[in-house]
């Protein structure tokens, strides 16, 4: 990645992610993501809305397209990508700033994850016990527990 291009955002999935296939064959997903910043003005709560269009490619994106649907609460790193166009029906320049995921994970903090190794192309498979000597076998859940949550969540 280009040094200044890099970004980091943690939301909400705002459209299920959807697969497409390139002329190609190249696996292509995008989805919605949203974020609300919270803030105070007078002394009272605001939040305000920002949307960002994901795009992910290859592996990744179809991943996503497995694992994640809308309103799941991820965290999607990756680049900043600038697209320029000329509306058909106008013939006004338009433009907009979007994010090319290279990761997307599910996060923690409102929800619990769970991780299924995906077999790769021209990857050995592994045994047992992967190379950093943590065993494949299912681990036990941890019992759920009751929470009440505060305004700050998400679902």
């Amino acid at each position: 990645m280009a040094a200044g291009n890099e970004i980091t955002l943690v939301g909400n999935v705002t459209s299920d992610p959807e697969l497409q296939i390139t002329p190609s064959g190249v696996s292509v997903a995008r989805f919605g993501l949203a974020w609300n910043r919270r803030f105070q003005k007078d002394g009272e709560w605001q939040e305000e809305p920002h949307f960002f269009d994901i795009t992910c490619w290859k592996e990744t994106a179809e991943n996503v397209v497995e694992s994640f649907r809308k309103g799941d609460r991820v965290l999607v790193s990756g680049r900043l990508e600038h697209s320029r166009w000329e509306d058909k029906k106008t013939g006004e320049k338009r433009s907009k700033v979007g994010v090319v995921a290279d990761e997307v994970a599910g996060t923690t903090r409102w929800s619990t994850v769970e991780m299924t190794r995906v077999e790769q192309a021209g990857r050995p498979e592994r045994g047992r016990d992967d190379d950093r000597g943590r065993s494949s076998a299912p681990r036990k859940r941890a019992p759920q527990r009751e929470e009440s949550y505060s305004d700050d969540s998400p679902f």
